[in-house]
């Protein structure tokens, strides 16, 4: 583990009271490209073309994809988070951080299941990209609630294990982290520095879907998140460009209420 507190390169940018509030808004919002092959994302990514800044993509669109739809949404002055959860051994994990920082993206999750070893060769992989790389520690799926943590044989509550394993982390080197809403303001008062981002985020009036622990995007901000994580509510939308700025006017009147 790590002796030194990890710095939070993203948290200064994340908070800045400098923006109009739509503006800091649109800094703050991460649309999730959750599609199986590059030509769907990329025709959601023409409908928001002016409105989202950020972008994730996930498991499934870059096994699909590879390399080249990052290198598209990069090349198109997007930002990038990848979300590709890395749970594997020390020597594995490192090798494949060290693989695609070059790309040039700026946020990259692992698993904190997989223990100090792991994340501290992330967080030393990392470290020695020739690009800025903030690394994410995923705590507990939003899909996971009591009843499935208990299944795996974890006795802990959802908020108790997302602290523990977020405690893990940021020891190892890790800046920042992923959770639910719902944990986010236990993280945020235990670690006032470092990055969170939180999916399970829906719309006021919504569905909550197959998403155990949601709260609304204004709620999220309040409870410390630094940037929110949505999906279906705005890919599945008949118009997406609209869902995405009913969901920024939501972040706005949040971020108004939290100064």
């Amino acid at each position: 583990m790590h002796d030194q507190e990890p710095s939070a390169p993203l948290r200064t940018v994340a908070t800045s009271h400098t923006l109009p509030k739509s503006r800091e808004a649109r800094k703050k919002l991460i649309v999730a490209l959750d599609f199986p092959t590059a030509p769907a994302a990329l025709a959601l990514l023409d409908r928001l073309e002016g409105s989202c800044e950020w972008f994730k993509v996930g498991l499934e669109l870059y096994l699909n994809a590879g390399n080249g739809i990052v290198e598209t949404i990069l090349s198109r002055g997007h930002s990038v988070f990848l979300d590709l959860k890395l749970h594997d051994i020390p020597n594995t994990v490192g090798g494949a951080i060290r693989s695609v920082a070059p790309l040039g993206i700026t946020m990259l999750t692992v698993h904190a299941f997989g223990g100090p070893a792991m994340l501290t060769a992330a967080s030393d992989a990392a470290a020695s990209s020739p690009n800025p790389l903030t690394l994410l520690a995923v705590t507990v799926l939003t899909s996971m609630d009591n009843f499935q943590l208990e299944s795996i044989g974890i006795t802990e509550t959802p908020a108790n294990q997302v602290l523990r394993l977020a405690t893990v982390a940021q020891a190892c080197g890790i800046p920042g982290f992923v959770c639910s809403p719902q944990e986010a303001a236990q993280l945020r008062a235990r670690f006032p520095q470092n990055t969170i981002v939180s999916p399970g985020i829906r719309p006021s009036g919504a569905a909550k879907g197959d998403q155990a622990r949601i709260a609304t995007p204004a709620n999220a901000l309040a409870a410390g998140a630094d940037y929110l994580v949505v999906g279906r509510p705005i890919t599945q939308a008949a118009d997406p460009a609209a869902a995405a700025r009913a969901i920024l006017d939501e972040m706005s009147v949040g971020l108004a209420e939290a100064d």
